[in-house]
């Protein structure tokens, strides 16, 4: 077996990119500017189109990730037996990809609740307005919070991938020791 993961860790990687990036740009550009429009009962319809136009590209980069992330387990599965610290941090990689696979889902959930209240006024695609009705405003409450969940989450999951490949470094670093002895 080829020593080499080039396939696996690309979709891994760039599957994990695109996640991040793309939830990141959606909370601090595309809800924003949804927000800037002049008729306050188009910031929602607006919002929701971006969302709805994104989705596919998520839902493709989240199983990317996940098919590369899953490839890299069972390539690295000799280097993760034995070594502990790349083994915690695949277990909190793991834990963290499904805490960011549920915010990024209910997420949805809540913009499709929003979405079914497109005609209403708002001040902003996460702000009620004054004729904002109850249950669109609870849901722009919760997407107030949710909408940094998934990037902050998807972030720490760069940071540890990161770190992964930083921890693949020792064993060149311990042959290099037990040679020089």
């Amino acid at each position: 077996m080829s020593s080499r993961n080039t396939v696996v860790r690309s979709l891994h990687d760039v599957g994990l990119a695109a996640w991040f990036g793309g939830s990141l740009m959606g909370a601090v550009a595309l809800n924003r500017a949804a927000a800037a429009a002049r008729d306050p009962k188009e910031r929602i319809s607006v919002a929701t189109t971006g969302w709805k136009n994104w989705a596919p590209v998520q839902l493709g980069a989240m199983v990317a990730h996940g098919i590369g992330g899953a490839g890299l387990i069972l390539a690295n599965a000799p280097r993760l037996a034995g070594q502990p610290e790349a083994r915690t941090n695949t277990i909190v990689k793991l834990g963290l990809t499904v805490v960011a696979i549920g915010s990024t889902v209910y997420s949805g959930l809540v913009g499709m609740k929003m979405g079914a209240h497109a005609d209403e006024p708002v001040e902003g695609t996460t702000e009620p307005g004054a004729d904002t009705s109850d249950e669109l405003a609870t849901a722009q409450s919760q997407q107030r919070f949710l909408q940094w969940v998934t990037p902050a989450v998807t972030m720490v999951l760069v940071v540890l991938a990161a770190q992964q490949g930083e921890q693949q470094r020792p064993v060149a670093g311990l042959l290099q020791r037990v040679t020089k002895r």
